[in-house]
């Protein structure tokens, strides 16, 4: 498990944020922290792209979303991910996250979970 400060993110993006459902916005701002931290963690990981649903549904409790069924790709490879994201009120702002990586996702497996290259 790892967590560290969370990372601001630019007008552009805010700016596209906020054209969101709150319950999106949350979604995908956890996801981009996850990328960054992923990418800035000890495993040589190069994240492009994270899905918050992959192998089940995300829990939402208001500006905190958890998922033990996330993903991400890496190299062109996915791997399972789960993690706990706590926002701010706009979900603009990441205050706390948490993640563990897990294992590789077999090839066999990406079309049921519409996983792709």
């Amino acid at each position: 498990m790892a967590a560290s400060p969370a990372l601001a993110i630019d007008a552009r993006l805010r700016s596209q944020l906020e054209k969101l459902t709150p319950e999106e916005r949350l979604e995908q701002r956890c996801d981009m922290e996850a990328m960054d931290q992923i990418g800035d963690g000890k495993g040589g990981f190069r994240p492009d792209k994270v899905i918050a649903y992959a192998f089940g549904d995300p829990k939402l409790d208001g500006t905190t979303i958890k998922t033990r069924g996330a993903v991400f790709r890496s190299k062109g490879e996915w791997y399972r991910l789960s993690y706990k994201c706590e926002a701010s009120a706009d979900r603009l702002e990441v205050h706390a996250f948490k993640y563990k990586v897990g294992d590789v996702v077999p090839h066999e497996d990406w079309a049921a979970h519409y996983l792709y290259d």
